[in-house]
């Protein structure tokens, strides 16, 4: 198969996907058939592209000249590489998740519920592909639309405010910002192309390359950067799968995967760090990352402190990208990679305890671990690895972001993660503690009566998924030679 095939089918094989989900729909054996299969053939056809572009190719597809310098195309370099490999690959496992908790919920609407989801991946892969500015801001916006029946999934007017916020807030920033900052950069350069060390030098200078900067990074809503980020908490409303989407396969992802790549492609490294333009970014995602972290500390909803720890961890990539030394660039983008195996794990052993005890709130964990070990254990390991240690994902990204804010005596971002890890630690660490080492409480106590106190683990499809992901956020400390790889290529490479 050819390469340039690859490329387009990395986006026809979820939406045909959708389409067949769509015709079995009354079928739900045959329609989740469909599903499964569908996704294992996109990340096999992902799959076909890992090794050229290891070996220093750049594959590319061009569909259709709109104006001068704008067309829609796809490009196949190393970041897109790794983040079509995560949406990819993460669908399946949670194509299996959602089986176990769709059904076990007794949810309504799966059919549709499997075509949005079909869709949006069509609409990541597309964005992980794109070969400009143009192309990632339509797939950018397919992906807002085609999310939002999943946000709303469960009708009621807790999804609908919710969906609506979701809505309002992406939109308004992309098109407001985004947009508009897409208009600026080509207005200034005649193209839109992502270029080895940006399209921007000589082009904007001085103060107008901070504003430009600042248009991009809050157009680009989806990478939650306070004070753009209250619709992600309001998406929590959705079922846990969705929230897996949303914070560890697509959305987020896609947040902050185009901002490492605006700053990398568009912007270019040397530029920023020649003209100062990005030190302000330090200082906001900064704030984000502490204060976000503050925000979870609070928050007895399990789900919305996974939420808020998702706003702290996406600006984890925002500064490391800020940093702007070649190490930190690697890190921020490992840790794209590190979070989606950790943050999904944690979602799932979420959906996995809201499934088997109807259980939401970190204070009715008392004693889960011993009814829900594998679940339990699994949160575990995603709570290491967001704090950053090993073995874990985490561990290996984060030590990166380090490593670039000491080359650059950058003391502030410095600071920035370590006492963040220690607030990680703080709304983390006793969870575990309370699964594992309190007594449960009595029957009852918060438990609607007392119906789940007999509940084991959850339905054993989301028991696969969950022990899947904890694996995966393990194996990429000891194995993280591909995202390694690609993560240099990006910028270069470095000794």
């Amino acid at each position: 198969m050819s390469m340039e095939l690859s490329i387009i089918l990395a986006m026809a094989i979820p939406a045909v996907g959708a389409v067949l989900i769509a015709l079995s729909g009354r079928m739900a054996n045959l329609r989740e058939t469909i599903t499964l299969m569908t996704a294992i053939a996109l990340f096999l056809n992902v799959l076909n592209l890992l090794g050229p572009v290891l070996d220093g190719e750049r594959p590319e597809v061009h569909l259709l000249d709109m104006f001068p310098g704008l067309a829609i195309a796809f490009k196949v370099e190393p970041l897109g590489m790794m983040f079509s490999l995560i949406a990819s690959g993460l669908w399946i496992l949670n194509s299996i998740y959602s089986i176990g908790y769709m059904r076990g919920n007794k949810e309504k609407h799966q059919t549709r519920f499997y075509i949005c989801f079909a869709i949006a991946i069509s609409a990541t892969l597309g964005l992980a592909y794109s070969a400009n500015l143009l192309t990632l801001f339509i797939f950018y916006e397919v992906l807002t639309f085609s999310t939002y029946p999943l946000v709303s999934h469960k009708g009621n007017e807790a999804a609908v405010k919710g969906a609506r916020t979701y809505l309002g807030i992406l939109v308004t920033t992309s098109v407001a910002f985004l947009f508009f900052a897409i208009a600026w950069t080509y207005s200034a350069t005649g193209t839109l192309d992502f270029v080895d060390g940006g399209i921007l030098g000589g082009k904007v200078e001085g103060p107008l390359m901070g504003l430009l900067l600042m248009l991009f990074i809050y157009g680009i809503g989806k990478a939650a950067v306070m004070p753009v980020h209250r619709w992600l908490p309001a998406a929590m409303v959705a079922p846990t799968p969705v929230s897996a989407l949303l914070h560890a396969v697509a959305v987020v992802k896609s947040g902050v995967f185009t901002v490492v790549k605006v700053i990398v492609y568009t912007f270019g490294i040397d530029n920023l760090v020649t003209s100062g333009s990005a030190d302000w970014l330090v200082y906001v995602s900064g704030f984000t990352i502490i204060a976000a972290s503050m925000v979870a500390l609070r928050q007895d909803n399990l789900k919305r402190r996974l939420a808020y720890s998702t706003i702290s961890q996406l600006s984890y990539v925002v500064l490391a990208a800020a940093i702007l030394t070649p190490i930190s660039a690697v890190g921020a983008a490992l840790h794209i990679a590190a979070h989606a195996f950790g943050k999904i794990t944690l979602f799932f052993a979420a959906g996995s305890i809201y499934t088997a005890a109807h259980k939401t709130e970190v204070s009715q964990l008392n004693g889960i671990g011993w009814k829900m070990p594998i679940t339990m254990t699994a949160f575990a390991i995603g709570a290491l690895s967001m704090i950053g240690l090993p073995p874990t994902a985490g561990f290996v990204s984060k030590w990166y972001i380090i490593q670039g804010a000491m080359s650059s005596e950058n003391f502030v971002a410095l600071g920035v993660v370590i006492l963040s890890t220690l607030l990680n630690a703080g709304y983390f660490l006793p969870i575990i503690y309370a699964a594992f080492f309190r007594q449960a409480e009595p029957k009852g106590t918060h438990d609607h009566g007392g119906h789940h106190d007999n509940h084991g683990e959850a339905p054993l499809p989301i028991v696969i998924a969950i022990t899947s992901t904890a694996t995966l956020t393990i194996l990429m400390f000891f194995f993280p030679d591909v995202a390694l790889e690609l993560a240099q290529q990006m910028i270069g490479g470095i000794q």
